[in-house]
């Protein structure tokens, strides 16, 4: 479970806003964040795994306080631990595909898996360079997943593959995610690819 409650300031193209969120993410739910562009969905994920600091509020992870501006408590995103996918993939340049997931696990038969999954078994010793953006972004999806953390943070996840294996993947991930009964925050501009996967929704309004 997660506890939200999170004022942020944005700059936005029309001037200043806050970003207000009070929201509890029950344990095992996939929630989709969705809302107009310049909402702040993109920041609140950053709030969340600690890579953004809001000038108030609280998050509750379990029994654990991340972030308790009241008093001055804010973990690191180290302590917070969660699998993260950046919109941007944030790729390394000068590792290969396996070297991304063998980074976070020793793990060899979760690394199998991982790249069976993302369809990029045969892949495994290239770099991203070498890499359409479709297989980039899903090398950024199964390094997110390579801790198998129990929160997992998606930006925009599946916007740069193909609409068939998007299907077939998002049908694999639900499987695993239930499997790591992992609690699932997936910011999307597009809904309704999402359909049959999450079981939850906020809505970040402009």
């Amino acid at each position: 479970m997660i506890d939200i409650d999170i004022q942020k300031s944005l700059t936005v193209y029309h001037g200043k806003k806050t970003l207000q969120v009070r929201h509890r993410f029950e344990t095992g739910t996939i929630t989709k964040i969705f809302g107009p562009s310049g909402a702040g969905k993109t920041t609140l994920l950053k709030v969340i795994a600690g890579l953004a600091q809001p000038e108030k509020g609280r998050i509750v992870a379990g029994d654990d306080i991340w972030l308790d501006t009241e008093n001055r408590i804010n973990l690191l995103p180290q302590k917070r631990m969660p699998g993260f996918v950046f919109q941007d993939f944030a790729l390394f340049p000068n590792m290969t595909v396996l070297q991304h997931l063998q980074y976070a696990t020793n793990d060899v038969a979760w690394i199998n898996r991982l790249l069976k999954l993302g369809r990029l078994e045969t892949l495994n010793d290239h770099k991203p360079q070498h890499l359409s953006g479709g297989q980039q972004q899903r090398l950024a999806v199964l390094r997110a997943l390579t801790t198998k953390p129990k929160l997992i943070l998606m930006d925009e996840p599946f916007s740069a593959i193909d609409p068939d294996l998007k299907t077939a993947l998002i049908a694999d991930l639900k499987v695993v995610f239930n499997e790591l009964k992992a609690t699932v925050l997936i910011v999307s501009h597009n809904p309704s690819e999402l359909e049959g996967l999450v079981n939850g929704e906020l809505l970040i309004k402009e």
